[in-house]
């Protein structure tokens, strides 16, 4: 027998309570609580066991096989490919080009795999002008357009489809709850459900999600918890360069960054990301540094621009970096380098906004501000690496050889350094002139020196 009974769920955070209030008792959004019908089975029902517990070493492991989806830069997020079985959570701002990367994803994976694209959002004709922009060609790509979950679990299991997308999952609707699309139940009930499915049928399933106003995934947090692996696609409206960036990956390195460009066409993935974020010119204020994403080592731009101030407070604002490490590293110059800021209005920016978060970037940002300061240029084919400590000291940084490398790669002569790296200075000696800087005062001497 149904036991019905009523209960009042926050559509912004999923907090729930047995009655009505005009504002969330967790997240305190207002006017987000609304009811909804819960049905619960009054007797539980009796699961007989037939799985058992066991030891470690009787465990078999079988090799993960991955599905290439005909992008290196995607396959390198998800660690290699898509995983059969697995669930991918793909979520981004509107417009930034979710639906146009998986849908060429798609009609690749589709040349070899069987793959079903689920549109709960568009119409056929619609994704038929979008396949049709992104010049797509020839493809076995199946396409269906319905936001009925029962439906379209009815469609997976006639289609048999290795790969299945659901585009996106706020427009699904589970007939069986009264609350509309998109709202906090209906996210956690169709994604539990496909979760299942696509598991028990060993499908990798690829769902687009939208994004809040703060730029957080939409939904209940346990979205992200049921899911194998979460995707962020990132980027300024106006710039073409996107990022593909993993925040969970049960298959492969978390934070692992996929860099595009988005032409007319599509996306085209961009094999050097060291060309599109430096411009190689010895002018002052501008410093390279080499930071880490992932797995990856590549090529930074800092650019900064410190002018006389004619305001009380002086201005400080950034672009790809923490305004908070902003404020550190000038005060780190104005007590162990002896250069006075209070007058100054300072700006810094990464090269195409780039977001960094690099501790060893430090170095190479105060040396970009002290280059404008003075309106001097840093030494010529020059990388900066290095933590600034609060007593001006550079302390070690991680990942450094895979740094040098990518520094030797580009073709740069010199690399400010922190000391106490021996060992890779002899390594990479007939390569490039590693220079072991002690503190913040040291590195200003060398790389201004000219």
């Amino acid at each position: 027998m149904l036991n019905k009974f009523s209960r009042y769920v926050c559509q912004n955070c999923g907090y729930e309570t047995s009655q009505y209030f005009g504002r969330c008792n967790n997240c305190k959004e207002w006017n987000s609580i609304i009811e909804e019908k819960k049905s619960t089975l009054s007797k539980k029902n009796i699961i007989k066991q037939t799985k058992k517990s066991k030891l470690f070493t009787e465990i078999k492991l079988q090799e993960i096989s991955r599905i290439k989806t005909g992008f290196n830069e995607f396959d390198r997020v998800l660690g290699g490919g898509l995983v059969n079985g697995s669930i991918i959570l793909l979520g981004g701002e509107p417009g930034i080009g979710k639906s146009t990367l998986v849908l060429q994803a798609a009609g690749k994976i589709s040349l070899s795999h069987n793959v079903l694209y689920i549109t709960a959002e568009e119409s056929l004709e619609q994704v038929k002008i979008r396949w049709d922009r992104l010049n797509q060609g020839n493809s076995e790509l199946k396409v269906f357009a319905e936001n009925n979950l029962s439906l379209i679990i009815d469609e997976i299991e006639s289609s048999k489809p290795t790969v299945a997308i659901i585009d996106s999952i706020q427009a699904l609707n589970n007939s069986d709850l009264e609350s509309a699309s998109g709202s906090v139940s209906q996210v956690r009930s169709c994604s539990s459900e496909l979760q299942k499915y696509a598991k028990d049928n060993n499908i990798a399933l690829l769902i687009i999600g939208h994004v809040t106003k703060d730029g957080t995934l939409a939904g209940p947090k346990t979205l992200e918890h049921l899911v194998d692996v979460v995707l962020n696609f990132e980027g300024d409206q106006i710039a073409t360069h996107r990022l593909l960036r993993g925040i969970k990956n049960r298959f492969g390195a978390t934070f692992e960054l996929g860099i595009f460009e988005m032409l007319e066409t599509g996306l085209n993935e961009i094999k050097n990301p060291s060309s599109n974020f430096t411009c190689q010119e010895n002018i002052a204020g501008v410093a390279t540094t080499i930071t880490v994403e992932g797995t990856r080592s590549f090529a930074v731009d800092i650019q900064s621009l410190v002018n006389k101030s004619f305001y009380t407070n002086p201005k400080r604002a950034t672009t790809g970096l923490n305004i908070n490490r902003l404020h550190q590293i000038i005060a780190v110059i104005e007590k162990h380098v002896d250069l006075k800021l209070y007058e100054f209005d300072c700006y810094v920016a990464t090269a195409g906004g780039f977001e960094i978060n690099d501790p060893s970037s430090d170095l190479c940002i105060a040396i970009s501000i002290i280059s404008s300061l003075i309106n001097k240029k840093p030494i010529k084919d020059c990388a900066f690496i290095g933590e600034l400590g609060l007593n001006g000291q550079l302390r070690k940084t991680n990942n450094l050889k895979s740094k040098v490398e990518e520094c030797i790669r580009l073709g740069y002569r010199k690399m400010l350094i922190p000391k106490n790296n021996s060992e890779i200075v002899m390594k990479f000696k007939n390569y490039i002139s590693l220079i072991e800087i002690e503190n913040i005062k040291g590195a200003v001497n060398i790389a201004l020196k000219n």
